[in-house]
């Protein structure tokens, strides 16, 4: 059988609850918070390569992309790491930031914004602060609304 997948919106409501009253039993029905945002990822990656140009991590220059594994790794307080294919090394394994929800997604942000505070970096894009803020509030909205306990 299909996936299917529908953004809960006043519209679509009837829509979901025609879906639901047909489904057989036995399908398992699924609820999950909303991903992240384009304005979420769009943010994401100037904080990172501003950390790529201005922090030295024991000694060395990290790319974006490495900045990201290790953010992901400490927003989930988890270091996994597996050897390599060829045995000479290990690869850490972080989250995907395309499976965040709006609420992991800003606390990653939040993440970011404290340690680079902590390592003295600073953002050229001003209007990074109000994105950020924009971001953060919009996941704080939808979590408050998620929350809330469904009409009976």
């Amino acid at each position: 059988m299909s996936r299917w997948s529908f953004i809960v919106t006043e519209k679509e409501r009837p829509r979901i609850r025609a879906w639901l009253d047909r489904a057989p039993v036995g399908m398992r029905v699924e609820f999950a918070e909303p991903k992240r945002t384009d304005a979420q990822n769009r943010l994401l990656w100037p904080l990172l390569t501003a950390m790529s140009v201005q922090v030295k991590w024991h000694g060395l220059t990290l790319s974006p992309e490495d900045w990201k594994d290790i953010m992901t790794a400490g927003l989930k307080r988890e270091a996994r790491m597996v050897p390599n294919m060829d045995g000479n090394g290990f690869v850490a394994l972080g989250m995907r930031t395309s499976n965040m929800t709006k609420a992991e997604f800003s606390e990653l942000i939040e993440l970011i914004h404290a340690f680079a505070a902590r390592e003295g970096v600073t953002f050229e894009r001003e209007e990074a602060a109000t994105e950020l803020q924009e971001a953060t509030l919009s996941a704080r909205a939808t979590l408050t609304t998620i929350t809330k306990e469904p009409d009976q």
